[in-house]
């Protein structure tokens, strides 16, 4: 306890100043196709072509990364480094890194280890914050100064060059990311202790709270804070939602013969939620950072999912875990990534999220019901719980962006039968609903529902599962997605 204690009180004092942020992008090529749909291929990125790699991938702000440092094979050993990060590791239990045992990590010359000084800044960036980017520039040979994200954060630079350079991580890296994190979180430690884990822990960062691991159906709050899932929420008919304005947000389901809109206010502030819906027992969480709502069906011959948000996050999205096993999920690829569900190779059934406003929602769908303004908690719920937080950018590390979108446009992704992801921009899609066009690419049509979009096999008809999300979230999880264009 006491460990955690300390490691918490150093957390805090960062948690705040790295909240404030940071897919390598392809060109495209487009053309047209009958009934005036228009359709967009992938132009593969040339690595022969040599300006293009001098001017390396560019963030979201639109800095340009240096190059990337040349780093070992992932299997080659550095016993001074290791000797150095064991030193930090015990020295943790009892307050800050041992700066000796940090100046001899530096001295190791591992780009790789890196990884391991990106998670130090993120829990110690006061006292500490210059060696250890001293030490990141050292161990890297590039300098972060000119990143106008390092007047910001420190973690959140150091992080999205490592992001962007893809550097390998050295054998050990998940055992001694491990004996940082779960100091602060001890419930985590079965992420970690998952040897067979697919889950790249490069990309793991600390999202500011600790794990929702209460028991289904419990409305308090956590007692160490955390982002509290809402479980089988009190909702009422549309005349009952009628406190809530016609222009905001919802997140729309349709099951069977039922519809549930979910107000953006109340995702914004649950980011979780196990309900039933149409006879289907549904997970549906919402990444804030991602701007993305999902709805998984948790339905199983055995015990159901009980799906929790971690407060860990991984390239900027939403660590999901299910509670009864212990198993962490990949949220945009739907696949089990840790614990037993991952031994079983277990991939969720996904359905679609349609964001639509309040007014559009209810009037396709009159017989919708909407949560209940308490969420049937009791709790009041600000309209505007974030205050415009995400507005200039991601404000947690990406590193490179996708550079055929900008970062935080919203795109409708589907993945399509053969399992090709496809990301159809939704301002664009509606310009083109506007002129009379269809909206097609790969046997994916795109269309209306309200004032949102929903997708459709061409051929049969058929609802094809889709949700919006935002361009660096969707393309950094489907680096290889075909992007639609008029």
């Amino acid at each position: 306890m006491q460990q955690r204690v300390i490691a918490l009180g150093t957390v805090v004092a960062l948690a705040l100043a790295a909240c404030d942020s940071g897919g390598d992008g392809s060109d495209v090529s487009s053309g047209d196709d009958a009934g005036n749909s228009r359709t967009a291929e992938v132009e593969e990125p040339n690595p022969d072509d040599a300006e293009a790699v001098d001017a390396g991938p560019a963030s979201a702000s639109g800095y340009v990364f240096p190059p990337p440092p040349e780093s070992p094979e992932e299997s080659a050993p550095n016993p001074e480094a290791e000797e150095a990060i064991d030193r930090i590791v015990t020295s943790l239990a009892v307050g800050a890194p041992d700066a000796s045992a940090v100046d001899a990590l530096a001295e190791s010359g591992d780009p790789r280890h890196a990884w391991f000084v990106t998670d130090l800044l993120r829990f110690f960036g006061s006292g500490e914050d210059e060696q250890l980017v001293d030490t990141f520039e050292t161990l890297t040979g590039e300098s972060i100064a000119a990143d106008p994200t390092l007047g910001r954060s420190s973690w959140l630079s150091a992080t999205n060059h490592m992001i962007a350079w893809d550097t390998p991580a050295y054998a050990e890296y998940r055992t001694d990311k491990g004996g940082i994190f779960t100091l602060l979180e001890t419930a985590w430690s079965p992420f970690f202790d998952d040897e067979d884990a697919t889950i790249d822990w490069r990309l793991v960062s600390w999202g500011g709270v600790l794990i929702d691991d209460r028991p289904l159906g419990d409305p308090d709050p956590c007692p160490g804070g955390c982002i509290p899932s809402l479980d089988d929420p009190a909702t009422t008919d549309a005349d009952g939602g009628d406190w809530y304005a016609d222009d905001r947000i919802v997140f729309g389901i349709a099951m069977g013969d039922e519809a549930l809109a979910i107000p953006l206010n109340i995702a914004e502030i649950h980011e979780m939620f196990n309900l039933t819906l149409g006879g289907e027992r549904l997970a549906i969480p919402y990444c804030t950072l991602c701007g993305s709502a999902q709805a998984f069906v948790t339905d199983r011959p055995a015990e159901e999912l009980v799906m929790r948000t971690s407060g860990l996050l991984s390239r900027s999205n939403k660590v999901m875990y299910d509670l009864v096993s212990e198993s962490v999920f990949d949220t945009f690829t739907r696949e089990a990534v840790t614990g037993p569900l991952l031994d079983e190779g277990v991939v969720l059934d996904e359905a679609t999220v349609v964001r639509s406003t309040w007014a559009e929602w209810k009037r396709e769908h009159p017989d919708t019901r909407i949560i209940a303004q308490d969420g049937g908690v009791g709790r009041s719920y600000d309209l505007d719980p974030l205050g415009g937080r995400d507005d200039d950018g991601p404000i947690f590390p990406v590193g490179d962006v996708d550079p055929r979108l900008e970062a935080q446009e919203f795109v409708v992704g589907v993945i399509a039968d053969d399992g090709t992801p496809i990301a159809f921009p939704s301002e664009e899609a509606s310009a083109a609903f506007n002129a009379g066009d269809t909206v097609v690419l790969e046997g994916v049509e795109l269309r209306e529902s309200g004032d949102g979009l929903v997708a459709f096999d061409s051929a049969t008809g058929d609802e094809v599962p889709a949700h919006e999300a935002f361009w660096f979230a969707w393309s950094q999880f489907h680096p290889d997605t075909l992007l639609w264009a008029r």
